[in-house]
């Protein structure tokens, strides 16, 4: 008998691949299938000379595997959930979300300093606004230097000099097995994680109820919960990939608790509270953490952002 076939796309960095490799092997293990696995290229993996909030897409790791998914030369498609946009194209959903990692950022310095210990004036390897605005929060004597390539590239230069530290996620270091370079797991309370950080999201068309059958089975619910309100947060903010939101929430004794924060990238306004309430009020706690913060000025902060990227003044990173 023929086994039925899925075929996953997937972006083909070394850290994309691990994670559909996971995907491919938690469904063969519950189900008798025959997988194969598209790599396909992004906009964000084609322009690695110019950094991310000046690319101005909010699809950037994610657009070209959905036009896959879309076509139908795809079955499903594996991303990281910090990536996906809160607005999906018409038909498309996402099924599934894995048990969530380490959602925290890490800090990995070339000579074993903590964020706090690290010297005066020291240069910080990022390319997220989220990031840089958090740590100028933290050390305004902070210098911000735009680090883009794949984990071995960015080792390399910070090997090379140009930068003393620098910032990545927990999860992608612990899968691709260099947990033992971290430095320090910076906690929530000197930096919130972004959107969605540390889990992994399965997009699959919304008429597709064999797919869906599958993948269905690979979510967890509390982390779905979790996600669906930071998503609901960054979508109620009009956030973005590159844009400086950062959002967590935690589902502890039945409780979801969900704290959020906006940040000017100077560090010198920033917008931080929290909310609780029932996981199947997951979206609506979004919402109206996201309206106390804009309440509060956040709205005014994004709006800035927004206007300094559309003309494309550099930010200093």
């Amino acid at each position: 008998m023929t086994k039925e076939k899925l075929v996953i796309g997937s972006r083909g960095s070394k850290l994309a691949m691990w994670q559909t490799n996971h995907i491919a092997a938690e469904l063969r293990a519950k189900f008798d299938l025959d997988i194969e696995i598209k790599r396909i290229k992004t906009k964000g993996d084609k322009i690695l000379d110019s950094p991310l909030p000046r690319i101005g897409d909010k699809g950037l790791f994610v657009k070209e595997i959905e036009t896959a998914l879309e076509n139908g030369e795809i079955d499903l498609a594996v991303h990281s959930m910090k990536d996906v946009p809160t607005v999906l194209p018409d038909g498309l959903v996402i099924k599934a979300m894995t048990v969530r990692a380490d959602h925290r950022d890490v800090l990995i310095s070339g000579n074993g300093k903590s964020l706090a210990d690290l010297p005066e004036n020291a240069v910080i390897g990022t390319s997220s606004l989220r990031r840089q605005a958090q740590l100028m929060a933290f050390r305004p004597d902070f210098k911000m230097a735009d680090v883009r390539g794949n984990l071995d590239t960015r080792l390399n230069k910070m090997a090379d000099g140009e930068f003393d530290a620098m910032i990545l996620a927990a999860a992608g270091i612990d899968r691709l097995g260099y947990g033992d370079r971290i430095t320090e797991r910076i906690p929530s309370e000197v930096m919130i994680s972004a959107v969605g950080q540390g889990s992994i999201g399965i997009e699959v068309r919304e008429n597709d109820a064999r797919t869906i059958g599958y993948v269905s089975a690979l979510s967890d619910p509390d982390t779905f919960a979790a996600i669906t309100a930071e998503r609901a947060l960054m979508a109620t903010l009009e956030g973005g990939c590159q844009v400086p939101i950062g959002a967590i929430a935690k589902i502890q004794d039945g409780e979801l608790r969900l704290s959020g924060i906006v940040a000017s990238l100077d560090g010198t306004r920033v917008f931080k509270n929290e909310v609780a309430g029932r996981p199947e009020d997951a979206a609506a706690l979004g919402r109206d953490l996201a309206e106390t913060l804009a309440d509060a000025g956040a709205n005014e902060v994004l709006a800035e952002i927004r206007a300094e990227v559309e003309a494309d003044n550099g930010f200093g990173v």
